[in-house]
């Protein structure tokens, strides 16, 4: 009986050893967020600071995107795939819409070239 009590004393040391040491480790082995940036290259540094704000921009307009869809009685995944294909059709029409516009415009240069 008493090696058993031995042995729970053990696994309780190595059970508060690994939950108390384990994140302990890593807060003291982690960098903070500004020693990372300090290792960077001189160039990377100012390359980040001058893409910070179009990376803000970018994830607010991410988030009001999920918002957007969040709205929808659909799955965000469907709703952003529903998002994704109408976009693609309004694309695909705009550019129909160009080379229809494009052709319009040459045939209109021919006829004046030919009218001379």
């Amino acid at each position: 009986m008493a090696s058993r009590g031995g042995m729970y004393a053990k696994m309780a040391a190595v059970f508060i050893t690994c939950c108390i040491g384990g994140p302990a480790l890593m807060y003291y082995v982690t960098p903070s967020e500004g020693e990372v940036f300090k290792r960077f290259n001189p160039d990377l540094q100012k390359r980040n600071l001058e893409l910070r704000d179009q990376r803000t921009k970018d994830y607010e307009v991410f988030l009001s995107q999920l918002k957007e869809y969040s709205k929808s009685d659909k799955p965000i995944w469907e709703a952003a795939a529903d998002a994704q294909r109408q976009a693609k059709e309004q694309l695909l029409q705009k550019e129909a819409e160009d080379r229809a516009l494009q052709q319009k415009m040459r045939d209109e240069m021919r006829a004046q070239a030919h009218g001379r």
